[in-house]
């Protein structure tokens, strides 16, 4: 087996069913209480990667 960053490179992301359950319960949750950034935002700003005018993640994103 593989590891990198002491993780398991070969194992599913969410082979844990539980793990799965708990991801989808707090992206919904998140997204009923509104907060969520508009895909155009995130588009917009990952058009700047790699450009002299790279923006770093809006600090609100992280809120």
């Amino acid at each position: 087996m593989r590891y990198i960053g002491g993780m398991n490179a070969e194992r599913a992301l969410y082979e844990d069913p539980a793990a799965l359950d708990l991801s989808r319960k707090r992206a919904l949750a998140d997204i009923e209480a509104g907060r969520v950034v508009p895909n155009e935002a995130v588009t917009d700003w990952l058009k700047t990667w790699g450009t002299a005018d790279e923006k770093p993640i809006p600090a609100e994103w992280l809120k």
